[in-house]
């Protein structure tokens, strides 16, 4: 049973992580569509509180 909480740990951080990378990726390629900004944001905050961050 941990190595399976475990490795949902681990997937939740790569996800937050590719999530962060991508809206950095984004506003520096000058991404202005805030619907899409705010629908990462929310994963990603969904993603840290998941995660008790």
């Amino acid at each position: 049973m941990l190595i399976i909480y475990t490795m949902a740990i681990n997937q939740l951080e790569e996800n937050l992580e590719a999530i962060t990378r991508t809206i950095e990726q984004l506003k520096r390629d000058g991404c202005n569509d805030e619907k899409v900004l705010n629908e990462l944001r929310e994963e990603r905050d969904k993603i840290l509180k998941d995660l008790n961050l």
